[in-house]
């Protein structure tokens, strides 16, 4: 459905003699000689921004390993030369139960606090300025308390108790949980 316009312009160029291989080889220079000046640069850029950035992201990886080796060496170091006493419990939570909905997963830490000061002897007095923090409950634990929400604590949870020189009771979870 072409329109008048376009009928009559295609018999314009029909009459008028042209040399379509010069016209087409011109095009295809013009065509060809920025393609080839914007694609023989940009190429070994982005192989190279990607081969540095690949090689950068492996060296944060070996650098992150390694730091964090080093760290487990030196707290497993450090454990070992200040651990007084080490105990496993079991203990149970069942009592946070009885309270209300949204009030059981704080009960459950506080009855974790309490046995344990109970069980490991910790002096609940706080000495003047001396170290008023006696008891330290690993982020571990708590967010095994709180894995299921505020209304549905665990019933009972594994934890390994450590005692060091300084009398600084410390909660972890213990291994396997």
């Amino acid at each position: 459905m072409a329109t008048e316009k376009d009928k009559g312009l295609r018999e314009k160029q029909m009459d008028e003699p042209v040399d379509v291989a010069e016209e087409v080889e011109e095009e295809i220079e013009e065509v060809e000689e920025p393609e080839e000046e914007v694609l023989e640069p940009e190429v070994p850029e982005e192989e190279d921004e990607e081969s540095e950035e690949e090689e950068d992201e492996e060296d944060e990886e070996e650098e992150f390993l390694e730091a964090k080796e080093k760290r487990s060496r030196k707290e497993e170091e450090e454990l070992e030369e200040d651990i007084v006493e080490e105990r496993f419990y079991t203990i149970p939570l069942g009592k946070a139960w009885i309270s209300k909905r949204k009030k059981r997963a704080p009960k459950a830490a506080r009855i974790v606090r309490s046995f344990v000061l109970k069980h490991m002897k910790v002096r609940t007095e706080v000495e003047e300025e001396e170290e008023p923090e006696r008891l330290v409950i690993d982020n571990e634990v708590n967010e095994k308390l709180w894995s299921r929400g505020i209304e549905k604590p665990p019933r009972k949870i594994r934890v390994r108790v450590v005692k060091d020189k300084e009398g600084v009771v410390t909660v972890r979870l213990a291994e396997g949980d």
